[in-house]
């Protein structure tokens, strides 16, 4: 599998190089993000990874070029640790997300486990849930609120699209940790809290006998009234 490193310290992309070819893994870098988003459009890589700092673009604005044409798995990096940090980078579609500085053995086994992840989603023809006003089609990864094409972060529609199919079953936020960015993820309950209330802004006002509910205590469910 070829891999793509991003970051514009040298010596950080020589380190994970070396460890990742040692795992038999293909390594390409970028220093930069506006040539971090040109390779990525020839190598077709497997796995990103991505820091925040970069010169040209950073990697924030690399992810959501990325995510408009692209599910492929992206771990981001960030000298930064703060919850917003992390939750801004997951709302922008990252898979996985690490504060620097960090092992990198433990880099090359979040690189494994998200790339053991992706491969075992599932693969259907249709992955489409329907109710009025809403329509979520995981296959080609679109919302349709009242009709209209609404953008929305991968993990916020791979959420909504979880529970909208499991209509008025409650799941505590560790299911749903481990349901949606699985159970090797590495981030908190608070991440579906925050995605739960960037989804209530989109879909409240159009919600038509359904609705996204909080069960005090306990998580949420999607329920059909």
């Amino acid at each position: 599998m070829k891999i793509l490193v991003v970051d514009d310290d040298y010596n950080i992309c020589d380190l994970v190089r070396m460890y990742l070819e040692k795992e038999g893994f293909e390594v390409e870098l970028a220093y930069d993000g506006k040539t971090a988003v040109e390779k990525f459009k020839t190598i077709a890589p497997s796995l990103i990874v991505l820091d925040v700092m970069l010169p040209e673009m950073d990697g924030w604005e690399v992810c959501r070029q990325i995510r408009k044409v692209s599910q492929v798995p992206v771990i981001m990096l960030s000298a930064k640790g703060e919850t917003f940090d992390k939750v801004l980078g997951l709302e922008l579609g990252a898979d996985d997300y690490m504060v620097k500085p960090f092992e990198a053995r433990e880099l090359v086994a979040r690189i494994r486990a998200v790339l053991r992840r992706s491969e075992n989603m599932p693969l259907e023809e249709e992955q489409e849930v329907v109710y009025p006003n809403l329509s979520i089609n995981l296959s080609t990864y679109e919302l349709k609120l009242g009709g209209n094409h609404v953008d929305i972060p991968p993990k916020e529609l791979e959420l909504l699209y979880y529970l909208a199919k499991n209509p008025g079953r409650v799941f505590t936020r560790e299911q749903l940790l481990d349901e949606i960015w699985g159970y090797d993820f590495f981030g908190d309950s608070r991440t579906v809290d925050v995605h739960v209330k960037r989804l209530r802004e989109k879909i409240e006002p159009y919600e038509q006998n359904w609705s996204l509910k909080t069960v005090w205590g306990v998580g949420y469910k999607f329920e059909v009234k």
